[in-house]
């Protein structure tokens, strides 16, 4: 009987210490804003990071597109964002958005990286709970003076 209770004990007992204990934090989504100078739709030379965006991921249920989780971020100096998402998202559709630039002149979003997928789960065999999103753009109003020589540098590679 003893020997019923003491492996009962040791069984039960790992299971009632980590569900009292939530987890916090499992995931750090890291990611950068640029303002695409250029109007070339890609980070190029002239490309600046741009501090004070704000950024947020949402997670989606795969079948519903119900909205599920949504936390907000700011970039800091380099236009870096760093959100830390509260719990797994194993079955759900998550993505880092833009939401709004500091710059007066480069507040559209570029189409096709106004949004960066992220998979947020620990049940995909990566070991890190960092992720990083692809970078994601505003469109400057009007291309700044240099930016014609410096896409024809990148068709003649293409040629």
């Amino acid at each position: 009987m003893a020997r019923s209770l003491l492996l009962l004990a040791l069984c039960t007992l790992p299971a009632l210490v980590s569900a009292a204990r939530p987890q916090r934090n499992p995931f750090e989504v890291e990611g950068r804003v640029f303002c695409d100078t250029c109007r070339a739709g890609f980070e190029t030379p002239k490309t600046t990071y741009i501090a004070g965006a704000k950024v947020k991921v949402e997670c989606k249920d795969r079948k519903t597109m119900d909205l599920v989780y949504s936390k907000e971020g700011t970039t800091d100096s380099t236009g870096t964002y760093k959100i830390y998402v509260d719990e797994d998202h194993q079955d759900q559709l998550c993505d880092a958005m833009l939401v709004s630039s500091p710059i007066k002149d480069c507040k559209s979003p570029s189409s096709g990286r106004d949004r960066a997928r992220v998979i947020l789960t620990s049940y995909n065999g990566i070991a890190s709970n960092k992720r990083f999103a692809n970078a994601m753009g505003f469109m400057k109003e009007e291309a700044m003076s240099g930016c014609a020589e410096l896409l024809r540098q990148y068709q003649e590679y293409e040629d």
